[in-house]
Parts: structure tokens; sequence; C-alpha cells
């Protein structure tokens, strides 16, 4: 089954990057290779990508700065290889934003490994920041920003995080326990009632001042959040 991530290749020993793109294919990534870094870098501008494993010596424009150039305008995860095992190499790769680096000669198994991580926390962030939405209520967790029906709302971190709990969970009733957990974290020792007084916070923001309800109590279970039909 084919792999929905893509991988931009750039490296200029030819056998090796060959060795890497079938290793890739087998593990059902899609592969596309530049052997040069000025090729690589429009390559990687040009978008499309969901990861850069970047050697650093390089023809053309070495790695480092097409990594340079490239995090002017592009968050794309990269992965420095390189033969060079100099610490300050690593340093400097990770400094000017690397996310990973790996040094030659490398086992394909830790390679992909590292591609594996690389991936779970760039799919892990764009699910974090992704907008949250129910009717006309929208959250913007990266900006942490709350509107509805346009109009802005402030709410205090811990609003904020009880609202956007609620808009993961959509349509699901979730329990005072299940959202003490989850918003209060376990080792919370104060009284569950917190969470009526904060749901009680929240609706008079989000709910009272328009016609339509989107914060419902189940009475005996707990909250859910849902657009009345």
């Amino acid at each position: 089954m084919e792999n929905l991530s893509k991988i931009l290749l750039v490296e200029d020993e030819e056998k090796l990057a060959r060795f890497v793109e079938l290793e890739l294919m087998h593990e059902g990534y899609r592969v596309e290779k530049a052997f040069d870094g000025r090729v690589g870098l429009e390559m990687a501008e040009g978008g499309g990508y969901d990861l850069m494993l970047l050697d650093i010596m390089l023809p053309s424009l070495n790695g480092m700065e097409v990594l340079r150039r490239l995090r002017k305008t592009s968050a794309l995860p990269v992965i420095m290889l390189t033969a060079r095992d100099a610490v300050m190499d690593k340093v400097t790769g990770l400094d000017m934003g690397a996310d990973d680096y790996v040094t030659k000669p490398f086992s394909i198994e830790e390679l992909l490994a590292r591609i594996r991580v690389v991936l779970r926390k760039q799919s892990a962030l764009k699910k974090e920041s992704a907008v949250l939405t129910c009717a006309d209520l929208s959250v913007d967790p990266s900006r942490h920003q709350v509107t509805r029906g346009g109009r802005e709302i402030e709410l205090t971190g811990r609003e904020f995080s009880l609202l956007k709990t609620l808009l993961e969970n959509k349509t699901l009733v979730l329990t005072r326990e299940q959202l003490l957990e989850k918003v209060w974290g376990y080792d919370y020792l104060g009284e569950t009632n917190v969470v009526d007084v904060y749901i009680r916070y929240l609706r008079g923001k989000i709910d009272d001042p328009f016609e339509n309800k989107l914060l419902h109590t189940v009475r005996g279970v707990g909250y859910v959040l849902r657009e009345e039909t």
C-alpha cells in the first residue's frame, strides 16, 4: 500500500541515492531525487513534499546553504545526511533549522526510524494547528484565537483548553472525569466541580450572547459541543 508521504532526496552520490530511493519505495514512500543543491532547493521551494533528506557535500550549493535559503520560506522537515561527523557540523545544521542529522555510513533501519519520527512529529503539529469549527464557532490553536459569528472572543488559558478539548471531541459526550484528565491533568487534586464552574464560564462567553446554543449538558453524564439540528 502506497504511503501518502512524499520525500525529496538530495544526494550527489548516485549509487547511494538509488539505494536509499529503493529502500524508501519499498516502505511505501513516494520519492523524487536531485543530485545538486541548486536543483534540490528549487524542487523543495516548489512544494508538495513532506520531508527532505539533504546531503551536506553537494555541488552548486552545499547542504547548509540549501537549508539556510529554504528556511526563509519553508518549514519543510529536513534530515541532514553527511559523511562528516564533526560536532560543529551537527550543531550548525540543527541551529539552522534541520530536524535531525544522520552521519554516513548509516544503517537504512536507522534512517527509516528517524524518518518515521520526524513525520509523526510533523503530523502532530499539523493536527495541533488545524482550525477547529462547530457551526459559526472557530478555534485556531496556533494563534490561540476564538471567534463566533465573526466576533472575536477572549478566553483564559484554561477556558481555551476546555473549549479545544470539547471541539476535538465534537458531538461526543465527555464526562467530568474525562475533562479533568484531558484539561487539568492526571495529577489534579482539586474538586471535580471545577469542570462545572469552567463550563459555566465558557458558556457565558461562547453561548449566552448568541441565539444558537452549542455547549450542552447531558444530565447524569457530562458535556458535549454540537450544533442542534
